[in-house]
């Protein structure tokens, strides 16, 4: 992979990039598998490195947060006694300013209370502002940004209610998402706009990650086998969505949208730097201070959050 010239690495990474598998890209590329799958991790591993040294002390205003699932290996109703751990379910989270499109952070992991605490601990490390912060129902959201932004936050979480699952599904649909029967916008922190309650703009990107990364496409067996593998397919991604990839209503990339770079990245400047030999960054600074002790913000004890349905306070 050391001696694969730029412009062959070029060819090959913006092939993954645009939702091609391992093996067509060997077939488009003339090059060997192994090689590709070194490569896309090296770049990969670099890109998260990039992520966490751009993003950061960022004022985003309207923030929504989701999870996409994928798996490792097997699902997670496949997997026998012996297994690796690191099989089965896996799901990326990921935090998108729902005005300039781009993801502010995102984390492979399980879905569960430890890993929505570490990712919402990291969004509020990278964000210097009050934003409004929408998620679905999850639970664990609700101790998670309680516990990362404290009362430094206005949150709010839209919940969908979904058609039963007894009916009879027509072979034609067999694939589709349940059908929304309802919908209820709930007030859980501070004073969110209501009106902005939503998770759409995430839900969206959601598509673009089926699409552009070959390893969450349904159906398919583009499915990852090791955890180390995928978690590098999803910084390189993001990172070419974020730096390279114009935006269609943006008419840029997030990241200039974002004032993170003043110019739209070539795949081969995101190689390069994402290869390069610097030291790794350090972790993303906490916001500024605000006792007048010093202590960060984000260490004190929160207040407790309340849910409000309809603007009144439900235990």
């Amino acid at each position: 992979m050391n001696s694969l010239p730029l412009t062959k690495k070029v060819q090959v990474i913006s092939a993954l990039v645009e939702g091609s598998s391992i093996r067509s890209t060997e077939r488009l590329t003339a090059t060997h598998r192994d090689t590709i799958m070194r490569l896309g991790r090296d770049v990969g591993e670099g890109c998260e490195k990039l992520h966490d040294r751009l993003f950061r002390d960022l004022q985003v205003n309207v923030l929504e947060v989701d999870e996409l699932w994928s798996y490792i290996a097997k699902k997670q109703a496949r997997l026998q006694p012996g297994d690796s751990s690191e099989w089965g379910d896996s799901y990326t989270f990921v935090g998108l300013d729902a005005n300039r499109k781009a993801i502010v952070s995102y984390s492979v992991a399980h879905r569960d209370g430890e890993s929505t605490d570490a990712f919402c601990a990291d969004l509020r490390a990278r964000i210097l502002n009050r934003p409004q912060i929408s998620s679905d129902g999850f639970v664990p959201y609700i101790a998670a940004i309680e516990a990362a932004f404290g009362a430094d936050v206005d949150y709010g979480q839209i919940v969908k209610e979904y058609a039963g699952s007894t009916a009879v599904v027509p072979v034609s649909h067999r694939y589709s998402p349940p059908r929304v029967v309802r919908t209820e916008r709930i007030r859980v922190a501070g004073h969110p706009d209501t009106d902005k309650i939503s998770t759409s703009f995430v839900e969206r990107n959601n598509l673009n990650f089926r699409m552009g990364n070959r390893r969450f496409t349904r159906l398919t067996n583009a499915f990852s086998k090791k955890l180390r593998n995928h978690a590098a397919s999803v910084a390189l991604w993001v990172a070419y969505y974020n730096l390279c990839r114009v935006h269609a209503t943006l008419r840029t990339t997030p990241a200039m949208a974002m004032g993170v770079t003043d110019h739209i990245w070539t795949v081969e400047e995101l190689i390069v730097a994402a290869l390069a030999k610097d030291p790794s960054p350090e972790a993303p600074r906490t916001p500024p201070c605000d006792e007048p002790d010093g202590t960060p913000a984000v260490t004190r004890a929160p207040a407790r959050f309340t849910v409000l349905r309809g603007g009144k306070d439900v235990e």
